[in-house]
Parts: C-alpha cells; sequence; structure tokens
C-alpha cells in the first residue's frame, strides 16, 4: 500500500476508487485499502465507485468493512457513470453518498447463471457419464438442462439473497421495506431518480462530493486535497500502465474471464 509519509493524514482526505467489476481481487484490495485508512488516520474517506456490482460474498465484506471503519472514520460515497447492483450494495457502507444526475444506479436484484451445452454436445457426439452421491451434486451442470426441484432449490437460494439485499438497503437508507420493494426489482434508474428514491442524499460531481467530505470533518475544503490509496504495482508495471489503457478486445476477455468463474455463483451484478 502506497501513502504519504511526511504528510499529516490527520489532514487529509482519503480516497478509494472502485472500478469494474467486484470479486475477490476487489474485495483483497479494498480491506487493504481500509485498513491504511485506519492505521494513518485519515478523518474521512471519499469512495468512489464506478461498477455494475459483483459476486455477493465479496460485496457483502466490503460493506461490513465499510460498517467497521464509520466508527473512526466518516465516509462519503460519489457515484461515477454507472454504480449498480453490487456496488449498490457496498455503497450501503456509506452513511452519505453523492451521484451525478446521470449516473447508473439501482438493478437491485441477483442473478444465477449457467451454461447449458446439451444441444451443442449432443450434435458433436460428446456425452458425461456421471457418478454422484446426491441427486443435486451436479445441479447447474453444462450437460443438461435443470430439473424443476433444482429450479425449486436456486430460487430458494436467490429468494434469501435478494432479501438480504433489500433488508440492508432498508435499514442504511431508512426505508420502509415495501418502498424499497417497489423499485428493487432489477430496474435501473438515474441519479436523480434515486435522490427522489431515497437511495442518494445529494447530486453533484466527484469535486462536490470531495468538499462535501472536507466539511463533515471541519476541514478547508479549498485547501484540503485527496490521497488516493492505490494497489500495490511492481515499479515497471506502474511505468507502462499509465499510458496503456485496456482495449475493448481485452474488457471483453475480462467480462467472459468473469462469466466462466462465476458460473453458477449468486451475483449483484447489472448485465449490460
Amino acid at each position: 500500500m502506497i501513502w504519504p509519509f511526511k504528510t499529516r493524514t490527520t489532514k487529509q482526505i482519503a480516497r478509494i476508487e472502485i472500478k469494474g467489476i467486484i470479486n475477490s481481487e476487489t474485495r483483497k484490495f479494498l480491506l487493504e485499502a481500509l485498513e491504511t485508512v485506519k492505521e494513518k488516520k485519515f478523518p474521512v474517506l471519499l469512495l468512489r465507485i464506478d461498477s455494475p456490482g459483483g459476486t455477493v460474498g465479496d460485496s457483502q465484506e466490503i460493506y461490513e468493512a465499510l460498517k467497521k471503519l464509520q466508527k473512526k472514520t466518516k465516509i462519503v460515497a460519489t457515484f461515477g457513470n454507472i454504480s449498480a447492483s453490487g456496488g449498490v450494495y457496498i455503497s450501503m457502507g456509506a452513511p452519505y453518498i453523492m451521484a451525478n444526475p446521470g449516473t447508473i444506479t439501482g438493478s437491485i436484484g441477483v442473478i444465477l447463471r449457467g451454461n447449458n451445452f446439451k444441444e451443442l454436445l449432443n450434435k458433436i457426439g460428446v456425452s458425461f457419464q456421471v457418478v454422484k452421491s446426491g441427486p443435486y451434486k451436479d445441479i447447474l451442470s453444462f450437460d443438461r438442462q435443470l430439473s424443476p426441484e433444482e429450479e425449486k432449490i436456486l430460487q430458494e437460494m436467490i429468494d434469501i439473497s435478494y432479501q438480504q439485499f433489500i433488508t440492508t438497503i432498508s435499514k442504511e437508507r431508512n426505508l420502509d421495506m415495501d418502498k424499497t420493494k417497489s423499485f428493487a426489482d432489477g430496474r435501473i434508474f438515474t441519479g436523480e431518480q434515486a435522490l427522489r428514491l431515497g437511495m442518494v442524499d445529494r447530486l453533484g460531481s466527484e469535486e462536490d462530493a470531495r468538499c462535501w467530505a472536507a466539511e463533515l470533518v471541519g476541514l478547508d475544503p479549498e485547501k484540503t486535497k485527496c490521497f488516493t490509496i492505490e494497489e500495490s504495482k511492481p515499479f515497471l508495471n506502474r511505468i507502462f500502465s499509465k499510458n496503456n489503457n485496456k482495449s475493448k478486445f481485452t474488457l471483453m476477455n475480462d467480462r467472459i474471464e468473469f462469466e466462466l468463474k462465476t458460473s453458477g455463483q449468486l451475483l449483484w451484478l447489472y448485465q449490460q
């Protein structure tokens, strides 16, 4: 973790950015970064979220870590282009939330996907012999369709995860459960709509959120700067990555890799 050794961090705003799909690597970085915020005694954290969401467990762990940090540090979440699904869940760990008017947010819900290649395998003459300890051990197997009993089991899992999601939103945003359910049906909405729904507190840019963060802890917004806590990288990687933005092809490969890794997992993810 990188931090300024000679600067008084008690007079600075810590900044952490969550960018892209939330997964185990995101969780590892965030937990380490939040520990740095605590150790260096930053008075306030600016949490920048630009994410369509991701895995349920990783989102929950980040949220819980933010809740613990709240005991010592003020937290302001600011939404970028998109903060949806698991990105929304993580933001519940911040008592103060700001979105751009046009931010894409929402997509509150759960999705579970499996791959069914049964017809393709039949065409090329490939089949599998399965020996299992129980009838559901190969649930979501890619060489057959789900049985009605399996669909029921998976739907129950999804319903429980969904209930966890809307319960957290209702508690953290002080919303009636029925009101939360009225918009937590997977739809997306803008930051302006989110404000009307009570999901965010203010509309504005990241700069506006920075000024808000400074004011919350009695610092001068004109003079107080942010220190961004970044993931540690080898020196050469840091040099070459500055001018090496990911291509669309690489981003597509990353998304496919994520889909394959998380096949059969519960996701809080906005499917773009």
